[in-house]
């Protein structure tokens, strides 16, 4: 079926990265609409209200805040919606962390309005893709809802990213570090992209040169994280993790990093490590089922620790290897529809059991 489909490459309209970019928000937004409607993480409601609406004002846009309420639910968007439409919004601005921003990208879908985005951490490529993550009432996951488009703009305030805490700053790294080896192998296998089309060229070198800044920066982006300022190398960081991650992501395709991350979801001792930190185990695990050089395998493991990212399971917080439980994790990834299929190779459950422990062996030679 993937040999008649196209290849593709799909991005925010525009992507925008620098400090102090909140205080001018107004001028990236003016071009889109002039009565937005501003969906806010709580932490930043008073920074939204001192900083964004007067720029807003300036450019002659009007503006109303709103609180998100926690959790990206579809009544959450519905009521979020009807404040829209009420106040005749003709764009979604949303500020915050990742529920925010899918909370802003899906009312503005059902809308059919403009959505800017202002991410407040980068703990994932989110903020570049056409999709968000909707959950249940009690959190539970509920529903990926794939959008026709990406968002119009994407702004990236580094100084604001730069005081958030390390560890959403880390796990983003993690994240993105697995956007090449990914992209590699879903374009060796020919495979689909998170758009359901065929990997791009372009796609491929994205991905590629999002780990060739993460290798070139990430010591001396650490080094400014933990001291809360900005400097090129964070700013070179936070464009790798947050855009070049999510398009080369989109356009290349998720392999078995990806999927063992989903299936991890299985191991209760886990719920609460981050996306980005689970994901680079599953990087750990695709390497060992493509065995792949010694060197790359060191380059990543450097990466991983200079980012202060966990390295084994027990790092995670497993308390106790339990088979049973690791082999549904084998399951869940290998699972029909999963990106595991994206692999160049066929790849069975024992097939990622085992790698998942030799995974976990190699993780604590380079402790």
């Amino acid at each position: 079926m993937s040999s008649i489909l196209p290849r593709s490459v799909t991005s925010p309209k525009k992507f925008f990265i620098g400090g102090q970019l909140l205080s001018s928000v107004g001028k990236y937004v003016k071009d889109f609409g002039d009565n937005a409607f501003i969906i806010s993480d709580e932490f930043f409601l008073e920074k939204v209200t001192k900083e964004a609406v007067p720029s807003l004002k300036e450019n002659g846009i009007v503006s109303l805040v709103e609180k998100f309420n926690y959790e990206c639910t579809e009544a959450e968007v519905n009521r979020l919606g009807k404040i829209a439409v009420e106040n005749k919004a003709n764009v979604i601005i949303g500020i915050g962390g990742g529920k925010t921003l899918d909370v802003s990208k899906a009312v503005a879908y059902y809308q059919h309005i403009p959505v800017i985005l202002f991410p407040t951490i980068a703990s994932t490529d989110a903020p570049c893709t056409a999709l968000s993550v909707l959950y249940k009432e009690n959190g539970e996951f509920d529903k990926y809802l794939f959008l026709p488009q990406n968002p119009d703009v994407v702004i990236a305030d580094t100084a604001i990213i730069a005081s958030a805490p390390q560890r959403f700053f880390s796990a983003g790294v993690g994240d993105a570090l697995a956007t090449y080896f990914e992209a590699r192998a879903c374009y060796q296998a020919d495979g689909l992209n998170l758009v359901n089309q065929r990997p791009s060229r372009t796609g491929l070198g994205l991905a590629q040169l999002c780990f060739e800044m993460l290798s070139e920066n990430i010591d001396k982006a650490m080094d400014a994280i933990r001291h809360k300022i900005t400097t090129p190398a964070l700013e070179q960081t936070i464009e790798a993790t947050i855009y070049l991650s999510g398009v080369g992501a989109e356009a290349g395709g998720l392999a078995a990093a990806h999927a063992v991350n989903n299936g991890m979801s299985a191991v209760e001792s886990l719920h609460r490590v981050q996306h980005g930190e689970k994901v680079v185990f599953g990087l750990l695990t695709q390497l060992v089922l493509e065995n792949a050089p010694q060197e790359e395998i060191d380059e990543v493991i450097r990466i991983i620790k200079a980012a202060e990212l966990p390295l084994t399971l027990e790092d995670m917080g497993m308390k106790e290897f339990i088979e049973s439980e690791w082999r549904t994790v084998a399951k869940i990834a290998c699972a029909e529809g999963d990106t595991m299929g994206n692999m160049p190779m066929r790849v069975t459950e024992e097939d990622v059991y085992n790698a998942m422990i030799a995974a976990n062996a190699l993780a604590h030679r380079y402790k």
